[in-house]
């Protein structure tokens, strides 16, 4: 296993990389980077969403090191250069999102405990946002306060939930678990053009992306599996639970994309509202990688994570009432589309003033 950088990606200075090993037997690509002088923060560790890999994170990560603090991060089983369940690799496959608690109690257990500086610090994108408030609803994620940007709580990419739904469930009872979604391929999102795509606003950096994940060849997945479809459909459903996010006691900061036509900001909105120690911020015009996005959304995102994290262990944030922020007019797609994968600065809004997503 190795790091790929690429001229336009440079990987920052001095990683450590880490076979891990899971529970159940598979090995994860993983890396942790250490601040070159003075004494850590902490840790931040960063949880990928679907089908991104460890590359795509350089530019994070080095701000991260700019901020003082240790950095870890890893490839989700199935994608990246991480091990895979099913025998063509470009494949998005988990049989159950459960799993998904043996990478990140691997890494706890061989990466974060025995070498990385507490206090421990979790930022996740996506479906690792999505992993992430699960973990800390039952209480076992091992970090002092989550930021998690766009977390798959509810999808807005599909056209009809409810129809996808029955057909993955459906389909996998026939036995097609392996097998990509109907019309989907080996083709990564992240190569596709850049007209009309979902994750970002700014070219070069979605061209930066496209380059790392030319560059990591089969790690750069395609389309999700039967499988890995239904198994989110079923996950995804625990977050409409009123209650749900009332058991959540870990500080948590949510920052939802006004233009997201991959997750539901509204719902994301609905469910922030409702957590104890957290609160959601809506950048408006980001797209559904925030952390991709161009430098004036980035910068409304590094002022939101600097003013929460590290943070003090005896004051928490201050929930805010959602206003109803309105979804992005993107059209919807079907099932077959890839997917994914206090201090505030007062230009981050709630409610998304910016015009519909050309292409």
């Amino acid at each position: 296993m190795q790091l790929a950088p690429t001229p336009n990606n440079p990987m920052p200075d001095e990683p450590t990389l880490v076979s891990v090993r899971t529970k159940d037997g598979l090995t994860l690509r993983a890396a942790f980077w250490i601040p070159a002088s003075g004494t850590p923060k902490g840790t931040v560790c960063i949880l990928q969403g679907r089908a991104e890999f460890i590359e795509k994170y350089f530019e994070v990560i080095g701000e991260l090191l700019e901020r003082g603090f240790a950095v870890a991060t890893f490839d989700w089983r199935g994608q990246g250069l991480s091990d895979r369940q099913v025998g063509n690799p470009r494949k998005g496959h988990v049989r159950r999102f459960a799993d998904y608690r043996h990478d990140l109690e691997a890494v706890r257990d061989q990466v974060l405990l025995p070498h990385l500086p507490e206090p421990h610090f979790a930022l996740a994108h996506s479906m690792g946002g999505a992993i992430a408030l699960n973990a800390a609803y039952e209480s076992w994620l091992p970090f002092r306060r989550l930021v998690t940007t766009t977390p798959m709580i509810a999808l807005s990419m599909i056209r009809s939930v409810r129809s996808a739904v029955i057909i993955a469930r459906v389909l996998r009872w026939l036995g097609f678990g392996r097998a990509f979604v109907p019309g989907g391929g080996e083709t990564s999102i992240s190569t596709k053009p850049f007209k009309g795509n979902r994750l970002t606003s700014d070219p070069e950096r979605y061209a930066r992306n496209a380059e790392a994940a030319t560059a990591i060849g089969a790690g750069a997945i395609g389309a999700p599996t039967v499988a890995w479809l239904d198994s989110a459909f079923r996950f995804m459903k625990c977050f409409t639970d009123p209650a749900y996010a009332l058991k959540i006691r870990l500080p948590t900061l949510v920052l939802a994309a006004g233009a997201d036509p991959v997750c539901a900001t509204p719902a994301t909105e609905r469910f922030a509202s409702r957590l104890k120690a957290g609160h959601a911020i809506v950048i408006p015009g980001a797209r559904h990688e925030i952390m991709m996005e161009r430098d004036s959304i980035r910068e409304q995102f590094w002022a939101a994570f600097d003013a929460f994290i590290p943070g003090s262990p005896d004051v928490l944030p201050a929930p805010s009432a959602a206003d109803g922020t309105e979804e992005a007019e993107a059209e919807p797609v079907s099932a077959a589309e890839e997917l994914d994968g206090g201090g505030v600065d007062p230009a981050v809004s709630r409610r998304d003033d910016a015009p519909a997503l050309s292409g």
